[in-house]
């Protein structure tokens, strides 16, 4: 099956490709976002997640980033989606992330884990998380959840 590919190449870039893992907790019909707040530029919403060191999964990644953008202890479920989406990042590189999409479940607060001072833990109604998402991924992604949640 294709990997859907989301964000349009700007002419005379390369862009990297990045392995990356997000994940998707649900709480009380809301869904945990990070509202990114970096000088310099606005504040957007994306998916708690990130890039996979070297040396580590998808699961692993997802557990690691959520604890750094949030400050929540998760479990890692199952990859339910894959997308990839070409953007550029707040120091200018290029990057393609070619992200696996983990359903997640909180199992704690854990303050100790959030390293990531301009990340904030939001929840948002899923609707509104597909609207003011940053990345065309992640709201596929959020939308491909809430279809999974259908009876």
């Amino acid at each position: 099956m294709a990997v859907p590919q989301f964000g349009d190449a700007e002419a005379g870039r390369t862009y990297v490709d990045r392995p990356a893992a997000f994940g998707i907790a649900g709480q009380g019909g809301r869904v945990a976002l990070v509202r990114v707040s970096k000088a310099g530029h606005g504040p957007w919403l994306d998916l708690p997640g990130g890039a996979i060191d070297p040396g580590e999964d998808g699961p692993a990644a997802v557990v690691r980033e959520f604890g750094e953008e949030t400050g929540l202890k998760i479990a890692a479920g199952v990859e339910f989606a894959r997308a990839d989406q070409m953007f550029i990042n707040t120091d200018g590189a290029a990057y393609n992330n070619r992200a696996g999409f983990f359903v997640v479940r909180v199992v704690d607060e854990a303050a100790e884990l959030k390293v990531e001072d301009d990340h904030e833990l939001v929840w948002v109604d899923p609707d509104a998380a597909v609207r003011g998402l940053r990345h065309d991924a992640h709201a596929w992604a959020v939308a491909a959840w809430l279809r999974r949640l259908k009876p």
